[in-house]
């Protein structure tokens, strides 16, 4: 069973350098990149990139490194197009997965036993097409969502004729999100095109794995939310 991880980061962001910008001395890139390093579980080490600067900065914490296509480092270029390229070198190299854990670089809130629960999820399972880390947010709840219709008013997503939505969240079914810290793909059991939109890579057998939050970056002032929860979790660097 080939388990390995992909690290995944543009050096194209309206923030620049942010997979790279300093926090407590190291590249933000190196807390899911050593997180996932510490996860025994994990065969060979990727990272995916169109920036020198992030290639070079994982290469040094052990990623081997997939140099990205222009057309998959846009602002509009999807997460499963460069999945899919990276897993077409893998290929390439006789060094196709069983299991893909995809890192994203900009956030520091990924921890090892994270990864490892959700690889294990799959190994207990193998049926499940992936497992990943999700949040609940009763505030920003889908059925309390709206959107502006063509007269410029609000009006619900969905149509909830004869059916009455409490404005209680605590009569709500419960919300999940996903997070942006890292997912866990079983290439065994995916088929392409069978998955929830919009994320259909994921496959349609995904497993939820409960944290209290999840962040990721994407202005300077969140880097010292990062901070603060890398002291929190006692996962700041010596």
């Amino acid at each position: 069973m080939r388990v390995t991880a992909l690290l995944t980061g543009r050096g194209n962001n309206s923030l620049k350098d942010k997979n790279v910008l300093p926090v407590f001395g190291k590249p933000l890139l190196y807390y899911p990149a050593t997180e996932a390093k510490k996860a025994e579980l994990i065969n060979d080490y990727f990272v995916s990139s169109d920036c020198d600067k992030i290639l070079n900065a994982a290469h040094h914490l052990g990623y081997e490194k997939i140099l990205r296509p222009s057309e998959y480092a846009t602002p509009t270029a999807l997460h499963s197009d460069v999945i899919k390229h990276s897993l077409e070198i893998m290929k390439s190299m006789g060094r196709f997965p069983d299991i893909l854990v995809v890192l994203l670089a900009n956030t520091v809130m990924v921890k090892s036993e994270w990864i490892v629960n959700c690889i294990n999820e799959i190994l207990n399972d193998p049926s499940l097409t992936a497992a990943v880390p999700v949040y609940s947010d009763m505030d920003h709840h889908p059925y309390r969502a709206k959107m502006v219709n063509s007269e410029g008013n609000l009006e619900p997503f969905f149509d909830f004729s004869g059916k009455a939505i409490s404005s209680n969240r605590q009569e709500l079914p419960k919300s999940y999100f996903l997070c942006h810290n890292f997912w866990v793909l079983n290439l065994r059991s995916i088929k392409e095109g069978v998955g929830y939109q919009p994320w259909t890579f994921m496959g349609n057998r995904v497993k939820p794995f409960e944290v209290s939050k999840a962040f990721d970056v994407h202005t300077i002032e969140d880097i010292e939310i990062c901070k603060q929860w890398l002291i929190e979790n006692n996962l700041v660097p010596s």
